[in-house]
């Protein structure tokens, strides 16, 4: 791991929350495949809707600090902002 992404992540940055949303991605999809085995087990629903509410705050939250994460997270804007900066996976560079 370079140095300036072992900083980024120190310190909250960019790279420290897309991990953060990764990993509930990640969690998310094993539950999903969990629940397509027991549907109705309400620890893994209620550890479904837990996780995909967090999901979605980090996802806002890394939409409002640096942009957009994927195409669909251009909201409320007069303009496309999907093409300025650093793509997601180019911040960890910078």
């Amino acid at each position: 791991m370079n140095t300036s992404m072992n900083n980024n992540m120190a310190n909250g940055g960019a790279g420290s929350l897309l991990r953060r949303i990764q990993a509930e991605d990640f969690a998310l999809y094993e539950v999903a495949l969990y629940l397509d085995a027991y549907p109705t087990n309400k620890k893994a629903l209620a550890f479904y809707e837990e996780h995909r509410a967090r999901l979605a705050e980090l996802k806002e939250e890394y939409r409002q600090k640096y942009g957009p994460l994927t195409i669909y997270d251009n909201v409320g804007s007069n303009e496309w902002q999907w093409v300025k900066g650093p793509w997601p996976w180019e911040r960890e560079a910078n």
